[in-house]
């Protein structure tokens, strides 16, 4: 009789009447086998659900998009109380058959943080949705509407030119939304009406957003100007608030002739066609809001050489304003860099040079670019403000 193991059984080879019979004995697991297969189990089980949730992640979006396509957060807001499943489905119009779907809807949504549920025992125990500070930012009544971001980013013109994203690794087209649409974005958003109305509302509505913000939380950063003008400030909308937060700042929208020859100024608000790469009109602060991201390291420096060119010496009050991303993959939750991490990838999808920058990044363009220091706030949308001084 002889005998030979593997980890799970023992196998023992006996001979009778010249055949050979193998019996299977079963080797008790020990405590450490047993600890290290439910190790196995659990990293095998995380590991797929990771795999599985970015796979779907696009769900995500897309039903979000879909509560706004259906108008849902206004609806919620219209009632002024919980509106019940089946008064929502009614509010909604949809079609008979799909109203089973509006539950399975709210379903994701609730669990993502959008809306709220409860329970109404006056009627069946039948749901009851509430708004959340997420869906308010969602209604069209609100000054800072962050809808519009949602239908732009969710748009087919983008989610669809994902997809093309190794073919683009693999080809010299300047960017994604070039390899799927065959031009590049800016001419499509000057040929194309409904994409133009996209960015526009989306720039229209972070502008909102951003310049109540900073009037509300940081009014220093604007205290002590007599000028400041607003590089790529398109219909005005950031200088407008500001100008009318502040009186005495004569505020100057500048960006390309197109888009301001036709626009009307008020007593301190003025609109200036021109090119940034080329000249910025002289002021005692240059604000640029969510400019520098849309440029390659080179193009950056050449429109922060301008800046520094307009402004006074810093003893004089000189300052650059700079609202934009820093990426920190160090401090920073998991969640907010995931958020810094995909609008890179969205801008790089986009422009290709354009990209989000790390604080060593930015600390290198503004030492090159001739400034002496800078200040940098985290404030809302992942964001920061620098305060860039000559």
């Amino acid at each position: 009789m002889c005998c030979s193991s593997c980890p799970s059984r023992l196998l023992i080879h006996v001979k009778d009447d010249e055949k050979e019979i193998m019996i299977n004995i079963m080797k008790p697991k020990s405590k450490m086998d047993s600890i290290t297969g439910e190790s196995r189990a659990i990293e095998l089980r995380e590991a797929l659900g990771l795999v599985w949730n970015y796979s779907f992640k696009y769900v995500n979006s897309m039903s979000l998009k879909c509560a706004i396509d259906l108008g849902i957060p206004d609806i919620i807001h219209k009632e002024g109380q919980p509106i019940t499943l089946s008064k929502l489905v009614s509010a909604l119009g949809v079609h008979a058959n799909k109203a089973h779907c509006i539950l399975r809807l709210m379903r994701i949504l609730v669990h993502s943080g959008f809306f709220a549920q409860q329970l109404d025992q006056n009627e069946l125990e039948e749901e009851l949705y509430l708004l959340t500070p997420a869906s308010r930012l969602l209604l069209k009544d609100n000054s800072m509407n962050a809808a519009p971001f949602v239908l732009l980013v969710a748009d087919p013109i983008f989610t669809t030119s994902f997809t093309f994203l190794s073919t683009w690794l693999r080809n010299d087209d300047s960017s994604v939304f070039e390899t799927a649409r065959g031009k590049n974005f800016w001419d499509c958003v000057a040929e194309e009406p409904r994409l133009r109305n996209l960015f526009y509302d989306n720039m229209v509505s972070d502008s909102r957003l951003i310049s109540r913000y900073l009037i509300e939380n940081f009014k220093d950063v604007f205290k002590g100007f007599k000028s400041l003008v607003d590089v790529g400030g398109g219909t005005g909308t950031m200088a407008e608030a500001i100008a009318k937060a502040f009186p005495e700042i004569e505020c100057t929208v500048f960006d390309l002739p197109h888009i301001v020859d036709n626009l009307q100024g008020t007593k301190n608000l003025a609109f200036v066609g021109g090119d940034m790469f080329q000249s910025i009109p002289s002021a005692d602060a240059v604000l640029l809001k969510w400019i520098l991201h849309d440029w390659g390291d080179e193009d950056c420096l050449k429109i922060l050489k301008r800046c520094k060119e307009v402004i006074p010496s810093k003893d004089k009050g000189g300052k650059v304003i700079i609202v934009d991303m820093i990426i920190d993959t160090q401090k920073q939750d998991k969640e907010s860099v995931e958020t810094q991490l995909c609008t890179d990838m969205f801008m790089m999808s986009v422009l290709s040079v354009a990209k989000e920058r790390s604080l060593k990044e930015w600390n290198k363009l503004f030492l090159e670019a001739g400034f002496t220091h800078y200040k940098a706030t985290p404030i809302i949308g992942h964001r920061s403000l620098i305060e860039l001084y000559p």
